[in-house]
């Protein structure tokens, strides 16, 4: 039975309205503070790898504290920018916490950007100050112009819980709250997005952006102090840095932070950590399903048959009962998958089959999915455990509005998103953020979809250019196509995405060439042009994250058109490719 409180988790903040908080919402710091308080001995954050590391809430407490502390002596002041780099760890988001504390701005990069790229962004943001593992801190300022008043290595702290670079500092444990010069209107963070090479887009995210979109998304879903969270997907990004990390900390709840995207190194950080919600990308649980469907396959076609009726039998029940059979049926099942604690899986970043979201469901375990930006800190919609839908992202969340824009005859239109979520803005970039905001506080998410009556979404196009890998990278193709600026074999180049599984939605990156003439004159025939640009692709593959390699080359002999302004169409140019290749 569904009571009120069940729609609105976030009551109970109302007890430290005026002693801790004063505004509508709390800052990031203070949300950690209170829920210290709450839950001083409670475990906070835990790794395995290389070594077991693991803090409760007051000691993180502690820790960040002397971090702020040391900060501030350091000459940070209120607003400033202070970057932290770094794989997912304890020590990362104890910097990150140290920052807020210290009243400064966070800016989370991208560990796997090479120097001149972790630089670039750095200079643009303003940095002086940076936090970085200890293979960036030791390759920091080679490249580019950029030099930092202060770096640390995010390995000297915490070991043993004592801080080898603020190990001097002591701070007050009074049982007052401590007093901030922030409020949940300030910037909080500077997350960019991945067009990073060109003119850099910072999204600018306040403390009420954050804290809002983390509680109002727990009217769609419960979370408990006692659940334990994984944090496997990079942590600057949005969607880990606030559906993990900021959930988990706004209810007190653990988090176990892995560092290898590798299966058994996953599956031991699972079991150990007794993770009860794991959330991931379409590519990780499509691998999950993929190895139990391979096991049941390989035990001959009676077991399949029995097997295969159970798990649809499941599912059905689960589905029009909400009764949850699946975790007794399967529950070998899952503990070889090291699943048996998990109570839910949230799949976000990128498009996810049905048949994954109802494999997970019949087996026994919560599965959903949402849908969100960055720019929307970054949930939008979530299914409710209790009442989701597998072909749609969710339900919008509570506090924010959706519609949709210029519908066509089915009710697909471009998707425009209002809420306290809302980034107020690209840093130093007003006419990009004049192109997405509107003077009433819509943003265009780009996306096209529609809402049904019950106000659930779903998509049926993506972000005009933007291609989604299986992985959930947003991948800009002008940023790839600059690669082939100088290539004088090559007179355009469009690079989109293409169908590389239709089943399992999977989007490939490919790359439609218009050959120079002299390169058509010079090779000949047809087969040498094309092996000709295959060639030039895979050097600049080699170039290239390996998440933006394009997979696929398509050889046109036609010139694209293009607009007024020289720019091809995109949507017209592949839509003819892809009728030629069906032909």
């Amino acid at each position: 039975m569904k009571t009120k409180d069940s729609f609105t988790p976030w009551v109970w903040l109302d007890e430290y309205r005026g002693t801790y908080f004063n505004g509508e919402w709390p800052t990031l710091p203070e949300m950690f503070e209170i829920n210290a308080k709450r839950y001083s001995k409670e475990k906070c954050f835990e790794c395995f790898d290389p070594k077991h590391i693991s803090f409760t809430y007051g000691e993180a407490l502690d820790i960040v504290k002397k971090i702020a502390s040391k900060l501030k002596k350091n000459g940070v002041k209120d607003g400033d920018k202070v970057a932290v780099i770094g794989k997912n760890s304890p020590e990362w988001a104890l910097a990150y916490l140290g920052v807020l504390f210290a009243d400064a701005v966070v800016v989370p990069l991208d560990n796997s950007l090479p120097f001149k790229d972790v630089n670039h962004l750095a200079s643009f943001a303003g940095v002086e100050f940076i936090f970085a593992d200890k293979d960036k801190y030791e390759g920091l300022e080679t490249e580019g112009s950029v030099k930092y008043a202060h770096k640390v290595c995010l390995e000297d702290i915490g070991d043993d819980y004592i801080l080898n670079w603020c190990s001097n500092e002591s701070v007050s444990n009074e049982k007052e709250p401590t007093k901030f010069n922030r409020n949940e209107n300030d910037i909080a963070a500077i997350l960019f997005t991945s067009g990073t090479t060109g003119f850099p887009k910072g999204v600018t995210l306040t403390h009420k952006n954050f804290v809002s979109d983390c509680y109002l998304a727990q009217a769609n879903m419960n979370i408990y102090h006692t659940d334990t969270f994984y944090a496997i997907l990079p942590i600057h990004h949005a969607y880990t840095m606030l559906a993990v990390f900021i959930e988990a900390i706004s209810v007190g709840a653990a988090i176990v932070f892995g560092k290898r995207l590798a299966v058994q190194s996953l599956l031991s950080d699972l079991k150990r950590g007794n993770v009860t919600m794991f959330l991931a990308v379409p590519m990780l649980f499509n691998k999950f399903i993929a190895g139990v469907r391979k096991n049941i396959d390989a035990k001959g076609k009676v077991v399949q048959t029995i097997m295969y009726s159970l798990i649809n039998l499941s599912a059905r029940i689960k589905k029009r009962t909400g009764k949850n059979i699946g975790r007794v049926l399967f529950k070998s099942v899952l503990k070889k998958l090291s699943m048996d604690k998990i109570r839910i899986c949230i799949s976000g970043g990128g498009p996810l089959p049905e048949s994954t979201f109802h494999d997970f469901n019949a087996l026994g375990i919560d599965f959903v999915q949402g849908y969100g930006m960055t720019e929307t800190s970054p949930i939008l919609t979530l299914n409710p455990t209790y009442d989701y839908v597998e072909s749609s992202v969710g339900k919008v969340i509570a506090g924010t509005e959706l519609k949709i824009v210029d519908p066509d005859s089915d009710g697909n239109g471009v998707i425009y998103a209002k809420g306290p979520m809302v980034m107020s803005g690209y840093y130093n970039n007003p006419d990009a953020t004049k192109e997405v905001l509107t003077p009433d506080g819509w943003i265009c998410t780009g996306d096209v979809g529609h809402l049904d009556e019950r106000n659930y979404l779903y998509l049926t196009g993506r972000a005009k250019n933007i291609i989604v890998t299986e992985g959930g990278k947003n991948v800009f193709p002008e940023e790839i196509e600059d690669a082939f600026q100088l290539c004088t074999d090559i007179e355009q180049i469009l690079v989109t995405g293409y169908s590389a599984n239709k089943e399992r939605k999977v989007e490939g990156i490919r790359a439609i060439i218009k050959p120079t003439k002299e390169c058509e004159e010079r090779e000949g025939s047809i087969v040498k042009i094309k092996a000709k640009l295959e060639s030039i692709v895979e050097e600049v593959n080699k170039r290239l994250p390996s998440y933006k390699r394009i997979t696929k080359v398509d050889v046109t002999d036609e010139k694209m058109p293009t607009s007024s302004t020289m720019k091809i169409k995109r949507f017209e140019v592949a839509k003819k490719i892809d009728d030629k290749n069906e032909q």
